[in-house]
């Protein structure tokens, strides 16, 4: 149900400035990359952005309303650049390699156990070029537990609906994981009717040495910046980016 609304709460994310930022990393690390495989893309968003920017995308993504979605809203002019598949990135294997892997918007964070990041890495791993790169945004951990995740209320409408989503975390500082427990309430404009949908979404916080250790012997960290910056992250960093490099 989450999936249905998806677009209208996140329609003030600048998908097309977060696609340039992951342009300018590809172009730093390797110029050459033509063809770039999106784990966890959602409606296609950054897909089409990094489209238009001249990559060729397949996207993969576990909720099938949410790759057709991505589907069939493709742009005609970039039509020929995109194609979304559903699938489980920890297991899905398309028999093909890419320039580029990347995983945006905390995809890597939902991978909760340690088997989740570990069989994540290896698809990124099978389905790259030697020497490609792998990019990923995630929670980071010194910045999530520097300044605990609150009590959230985002409110948004368009034409036909009003929607209010209330956002009540619950940290767990063993497992390195946080709930984010949603209520999200649907108020249909016409009919004044009011449907309300409860979801927990289950975070991982990563730290660096983890993630070194987890790419061992498969990847090389070329570098780690808080998101959406050349800053190195630090305690009031929530979102990190990885640059990875298959070994």
């Amino acid at each position: 149900m989450y999936a249905r609304y998806y677009d209208l709460l996140y329609r003030d994310k600048d998908y097309v400035s977060e696609s340039k930022y992951v342009h300018e990393l590809i172009n730093h690390y390797n110029s050459s990359i033509g063809r770039i495989l999106n784990l966890g893309c959602g409606t296609g968003k950054h897909d089409y952005a990094l489209a238009d920017l001249g990559y060729t995308i397949t996207g993969v993504d576990l909720s099938e309303e949410m790759a057709s979605q991505a589907q069939a809203n493709i742009p005609k002019n970039i039509s020929h650049r995109l194609n979304f598949l559903t699938g489980d990135i920890r297991e899905i294997n398309l028999n093909t390699t890419f320039d580029a892997v990347v995983s945006l918007f905390h995809v890597v964070s939902y991978q909760v156990r340690n088997q989740d990041i570990i069989s994540t890495i290896d698809t990124a791993y099978r389905h790259l070029n030697e020497g490609g790169i792998f990019i990923f945004d995630c929670w980071y951990g010194p910045g999530v537990l520097t300044d605990p995740p609150v009590v959230r209320i985002k409110r948004i409408a368009d034409s036909g609906i009003n929607v209010t989503r209330l956002a009540e975390p619950d940290i767990n500082s063993i497992e390195n994981t946080v709930d984010v427990n949603y209520t999200i309430l649907i108020n249909q404009a016409k009919s004044k009717e009011i449907y309300e949908i409860k979801e927990t979404h289950k975070m991982r916080y990563f730290f660096v040495p983890e993630i070194d250790l987890f790419i061992k012997d498969k990847f090389e960290l070329l570098a780690v910046k808080e998101w959406l910056t050349d800053k190195e992250p630090g305690l009031d960093t929530w979102n990190a980016v990885f640059i990875l490099q298959k070994s």
